[in-house]
C-alpha cells in the first residue's frame, strides 16, 4: 500500500531545532532557512501551495494574502498568541482554521513586565549605560534617585493569564494591585490578589503609580489608552508594555514623556515596529526592549509544541485545540 502523502507545512520563519526537526518527521515541512521576514509576495506564495501555514505575529496575513491562498489551505497555525496579524474575517471566509498558542508565554511575559517596573521606577538602564560610559563619579545621596515599589497602585489593562501573572508577582513587591477589564475576574482570583476592580479605565488611570498594558491588540483596543486617557495620568507616573504596540497612541506618549508630564516607560513593544521612534531613542526616562517579553528558551520550545498538536490534530481529522474564533478578540 503506497504511503500517505504528508501534507505540506510553510514555516515563516527559524523555529527552535528540536521544533523543526519534529516538523519535518511528521509533515512535508517547508523551512525557512535563513529566517529573512518574509515578503508579501512571498507569503503569497506560501498560502498557495501550503495545507497549512504556521506564520509569526510579524507576518501580515491579511485579505490580500488570503485572497491568493490555494484550495489546500486549510489551516493558519500561528506561532504565537495574538491573532491581530491574519484576517480572521476572510480566513473563516474561505474556510481556513486558524490556531494560535495560547498560556505558554504567560509567566516569561509576566517577569518582563515586572523587569521593566523595576528597570523604569529605578532607572536601572539609565544607570547602567552612566557606568558603561565612564561618567560615574561615585555615590551621592541625590543621584540617581528612582522611586520604591511598595505601597505603590499599579493598574493593570486586561486581567487575563498574563494580567493575573503579573499581579501575583506585584504582590510580592509591596504593590497595590487594581485593574480594568471587559469584566471582573472570579471573586476566588480578586481575593487571592487582592484586586480592586474599575469599571472606568478613566477613573482607574488618574489614580495609579504604574500602569501595566496587558490586553490584546484588537480593533477595540487600538489606542486604548489615547492621548486624553493619557492626559489622565499623574505626572509621576509610569507605563509599562507588553501587549501590542498600537493599545497606546505612542506620539502622544513620546509627546508627555518629553514634556515631563510622565515619568518614564518600559516599552518591549511598539506602535510601528520593529520601526522605533527616534524622539522615544533620544529619552534617558525610557526602556526600549526589542519586543523579547516571551524570549525563553522553554517558552518558544513550547510554542512550537502546541504548533505541531494544532497541526497534527487537524490533519488528521479532528478539531485542534487551540482553535481561534473570531468572538474571541
Amino acid at each position: 500500500m503506497p504511503q500517505k502523502k504528508k501534507p505540506v507545512v510553510v514555516v515563516t520563519r527559524r523555529l527552535p531545532d528540536v521544533i523543526e526537526t519534529r516538523m519535518m518527521e511528521l509533515f512535508d515541512a517547508r523551512l525557512n532557512t535563513d529566517d529573512h521576514p518574509m515578503s508579501q509576495n512571498e507569503l503569497i506564495e506560501a498560502v498557495r501551495t501550503a495545507d497549512v501555514l504556521v506564520p509569526t505575529v510579524t507576518d501580515r496575513v491579511d485579505s490580500a494574502v488570503l485572497a491568493q491562498a490555494g484550495d489546500n489551505l486549510r489551516l493558519i497555525a500561528s506561532f504565537g498568541t495574538g491573532v491581530d496579524h491574519i484576517d480572521l474575517k476572510t480566513a473563516r471566509q474561505r474556510g481556513i482554521t486558524v490556531t494560535n498558542t495560547p498560556g505558554v508565554l504567560t509567566e516569561d511575559t509576566a517577569d518582563m513586565t515586572l523587569a521593566l517596573i523595576l528597570a523604569t521606577s529605578r532607572r536601572l538602564v539609565e544607570g547602567e549605560r552612566l557606568v558603561r560610559a565612564g561618567d560615574w563619579g561615585g555615590w551621592s545621596p541625590t543621584h540617581m534617585l528612582g522611586h520604591r515599589l511598595w505601597g505603590k497602585r499599579l493598574g493593570i489593562v486586561g486581567m487575563g493569564r498574563i494580567g493575573q501573572a503579573v499581579a501575583r508577582r506585584a504582590r510580592g513587591f509591596g504593590l497595590s494591585v487594581h485593574y480594568h477589564n471587559r469584566r471582573t475576574v472570579a471573586e476566588e482570583i480578586e481575593d487571592e490578589l487582592e484586586a480592586t476592580y474599575w469599571d472606568s479605565l478613566d477613573q482607574m488611570l488618574a489614580r495609579m503609580d504604574i500602569v501595566s498594558i496587558n490586553c490584546p491588540h484588537t480593533p477595540a483596543t487600538f489606542h486604548l489608552l489615547n492621548a486624553r486617557r493619557l492626559k489622565l495620568l499623574q505626572p509621576h507616573c509610569t507605563i509599562v508594555n507588553t501587549s501590542r504596540g498600537e493599545v497606546i497612541d505612542e506620539n502622544a506618549m513620546t509627546r508627555m514623556l518629553e514634556r515631563g508630564e510622565l515619568a518614564g516607560a518600559g516599552l518591549d513593544v511598539f506602535e510601528n515596529e520593529p520601526a522605533v521612534s527616534p524622539k522615544l531613542l533620544k529619552l534617558d526616562n525610557v526602556v526600549l526592549l526589542p519586543h523579547m517579553g516571551s524570549a525563553t528558551i522553554e517558552g518558544r520550545i513550547a510554542m512550537g509544541e502546541k504548533v505541531i498538536i494544532n497541526c497534527k490534530t487537524f490533519v488528521d481529522g479532528h478539531t485542534p485545540p487551540d482553535r481561534v474564533l473570531e468572538t474571541m478578540f
